[in-house]
């Protein structure tokens, strides 16, 4: 007997879970309607930054589409979800009767975080999300002129990469002390401002944001920071973070975690076990996840439970990120930043050839914790396979490629405070 899926939210992570369902589905059991807020299928989201590529936008359709060719799935695009009845197993969109489902699997994603600052509704504003997000930045950039992205993190570089590409003068504000502060330390921090700053964008970290200044006509003309600085701006790009989409969850009796986000447990079952959450909507434990990776594990531990595959309880992996930011290539894994009881911190920086090394290791020096790459991330797949694993009494050292210039740096934990050179 077939029965329906339904899935929604169309983004990365729904996506993956569609096509980990249609791979393992080998007798067709599953009937898939995918319900997506969006116009268009599933696209990359890490490569926001491509679309600036080609003039007309370069193409981040995930393959494959599931807009056709396909029986067994259903997308369903610009068709936003307004109400999930669980009593009558139905999901309620705009118009037309309620979809029933004999699964439910919530891939609502998150939504981008804009700081309630005076004046951020000011034309020339933007957030950087979606594809419309995209087209509404490139209709309003004019090179030479000055931007300003407000959030140094990941999102945020690659926003300000944008704006560089499209021409634009372009100043980074970032609360933190640092750049990237989920992602590297302060020394790491430092090169990768340096780095970023020979390319021409201004960086100013610690910097809180006031207001953004609006001339007669109601655009915004500049970002007042908390210090009294005025950075000019006819455009002004919002990336401070994000927050699930999760206001599917009151309506539906569906209880959230603490930050937000629907609550689940090891499964990714909701309280209804019916309904599961999956990617950055999903509270594991209370906790949202905010990147991809752990979103895919996800999708994929669904897949198999819907198919009897597998039941056992999902495991969050280590964080690892690898990517050019700006043309900085930049690669972060597992505890980056030494927040372990009594971890050891060991560096290397060649400031000169713009490279930072850091790897985090146990207490004892027996495995590795994690580590930092900027500059050069050639050695990030060896370290990430000994991420957690034991390791010989002679590796410390061993981990470290021979350095031009070395800052040789052991300190014990806990947290960066403990850091010591």
């Amino acid at each position: 007997m077939t029965r329906t899926l339904v899935v929604v939210g169309h983004g990365m992570v729904g996506h993956r879970l569609v096509r980990e369902v249609r791979a393992l589905d080998r007798t067709d059991s599953w009937r898939v309607v995918v319900l997506a807020e969006e116009p268009w299928p599933a696209y990359d989201r890490m490569a926001l930054s491509s679309w600036f590529d080609v003039p007309e936008g370069r193409d981040l359709t995930l393959t494959p589409s599931f807009g056709s060719g396909d029986p067994m799935v259903e997308l369903r695009t610009a068709n936003p979800v307004h109400r999930i009845d669980r009593t009558g197993r139905t999901v309620h969109c705009a118009d037309g009767p309620g979809i029933p489902y004999d699964a439910l699997v919530l891939a609502t994603g998150s939504r981008p975080f804009v700081p309630p600052v005076p004046g951020r509704d000011a034309a020339g504003c933007f957030t950087y999300r979606t594809l419309d997000d995209l087209r509404a930045i490139r209709a309003a950039a004019v090179a030479g002129r000055p931007g300003v992205v407000i959030g140094g993190g990941l999102l945020g570089l690659e926003a300000a990469n944008a704006l560089r590409h499209l021409g634009m003068r372009v100043d980074i504000v970032e609360v933190a002390p640092r750049l990237m502060p989920q992602q590297v330390d302060a020394e790491g921090g430092g090169l990768l401002a340096s780095l970023v700053g020979d390319l021409g964008v201004r960086v100013h970290c610690a910097a809180v944001t006031d207001e953004l200044e609006s001339g007669p006509d109601g655009r915004v003309r500049g970002v007042r920071l908390a210090d009294g600085t005025v950075l000019p701006a006819e455009l002004v790009v919002f990336s401070a973070g994000i927050r699930p989409r999760d206001e599917l969850a009151g309506p539906a009796g569906l209880p959230l975690g603490p930050r937000g986000g629907f609550l689940v447990d090891g499964r990714l079952r909701t309280e209804d076990e019916r309904v599961w959450a999956i990617g950055e909507c999903a509270a594991l434990h209370g906790r949202c996840h905010g990147l991809v990776a752990p979103g895919h594990r996800m999708a994929a531990s669904v897949a198999r439970q819907l198919l009897s595959l597998d039941d056992r309880p999902f495991t969050v992996p280590a964080p690892a990120t690898r990517l050019k930011v700006l043309g900085v290539d930049v690669a972060s894994f597992g505890d980056a930043l030494a927040t372990t009881e009594g971890a050891l911190e060991l560096a290397q920086s060649d400031h000169a050839a713009g490279s930072y090394l850091k790897v985090v290791l146990s207490a004892d020096a027996s495995r590795l914790l994690g580590g930092i790459l900027i500059g050069d991330t050639r050695a990030y797949p060896d370290l990430l396979a000994r991420l957690g694993r034991p390791l010989p009494a002679t590796a410390p050292p061993r981990l470290m490629p021979d350095p031009v210039t070395t800052v040789p740096l052991l300190a014990p934990g806990p947290g960066p405070a403990a850091r010591t050179a």
